[in-house]
């Protein structure tokens, strides 16, 4: 029997503010492909598909107690872990990079599904953990330990940009819980060797020159800093007020690259102008200010350290999208949640509104 209180207490602005993002993504995603020539199911149809059956299973994650995903956490982390490693050994490879796994009827990108299960993973550890005063650099050990080998498995794909995302995500949720001063010095120490190993050990040359081309894009006008400069340029033509619906030259003419995927905000930027993306932005906003007042109104420690993670980990997919695209950030295939086209990252975004929808719904029983 379902708890009546479940369904009066369903929050209902959080999955209006989804929906009316997702309908935006599938018009700009129809406006963006509008060019392309394609003899199967437009791009457009295909996001409406995987945006309906993300909303099933964030129906279907919200009608579950939230306090399950605790107890499964290491085994969901472990099954990541294998999965991470088949990609690595038999993962289909594509623009030189291995980030898929084959499952037959369909193709799935577990560094995806990770950022989810490392929320959930963080969430279990804290909730059990409690340090006073503030977390030590040995209260960090463990979890630092969780985080270490999947982030290096995401990284020898190699995937830079997921990799960041997770690490970006699991600090977040460290902070939340609240760090020493002496731990934060720590960590500072630490960044400078980390970087400059990650930069000479572990990042590919394409990577390298997305960094170079992020400090001087006109380095390489017609090479690795084309994404870039023709992105910046789609963004400022919008104007205020935009060009105009499917009439954005540099998506029209196809001048823009991925621009259904990754480069999807620079298409509506342009045909939307100023205006539109600042009212595209606002929505996000109001999303992850409802995420963090999901965290604020749960009245236990896991649903907030989850509700927190969710949010950021939307959060900052939103700023490093939209920072990458009018060149603030460092090229990397980071999606624009809910917005850009891709059946992953739409299902595990969906999996994460689930999760809010769970904490939410169940605010008056603990």
């Amino acid at each position: 029997m379902i708890d009546r209180r479940l369904v009066t207490n369903f929050d209902w602005a959080l999955i209006a503010l989804v929906i009316g993002i997702c309908l935006i993504g599938v018009l700009n995603i129809y406006s963006a492909s509008a060019v392309y020539s394609m003899s199967g199911t437009p791009y457009y149809i295909k996001q409406l598909n995987w945006m309906a059956f993300g909303l099933l299973i964030s129906l279907i994650v919200a009608s579950l107690d939230y306090h399950i995903l605790e107890d499964f956490s290491y085994w969901f982390y472990a099954l990541l872990i294998i999965l991470l490693i088949a990609v690595l050994l038999i993962g289909k490879r594509s623009l030189g990079a291995t980030r898929w796994l084959n499952l037959g009827f369909f193709s799935v990108q577990p560094s995806e599904l990770l950022k989810i299960v490392i929320i959930i993973t963080f969430a279990r550890y804290f909730n059990n953990y409690h340090a006073i005063g503030g977390l030590t650099l040995k209260d960090m050990l463990f979890p630092l330990t969780l985080l270490a080998l999947p982030v290096i498995l995401i990284m020898k794909q190699p995937d830079l940009g997921t990799a960041t995302l997770v690490i970006l995500i699991a600090l977040s949720m460290s902070f939340y819980i609240g760090f020493r001063w002496s731990t934060v010095f720590s960590f500072a120490l630490i960044t400078v060797p980390l970087a400059w190993f990650t930069w000479a050990v572990y990042m590919k040359p394409y990577q390298k020159n997305r960094v170079l081309d992020f400090i001087n894009p006109e380095r390489s006008r017609l090479g690795s800093g084309y994404h870039i400069i023709q992105s910046k340029i789609a963004v400022g033509s919008g104007g205020f007020w935009g060009k105009g619906y499917v009439k954005g030259t540099q998506s029209q003419l196809r001048f823009l690259p991925e621009q259904h995927t990754d480069f999807a905000f620079s298409v509506f930027a342009e045909e939307w102008g100023f205006l539109g993306t600042l009212i595209l932005i606002m929505i996000y906003l109001s999303l992850i200010l409802w995420g963090l007042n999901i965290a604020r109104r749960c009245n236990d420690r896991l649903g907030g350290l989850l509700a927190v993670g969710v949010t950021t980990m939307l959060f900052w997919h939103i700023v490093i999208n939209i920072g990458m695209v009018i060149g603030l950030f460092p090229v990397v295939g980071v999606p624009l949640p809910f917005f850009s086209y891709g059946g992953t990252s739409m299902i595990t975004s969906m999996v994460g509104v689930g999760i809010l929808q769970s904490i939410s719904m169940r605010r008056f029983m603990f």
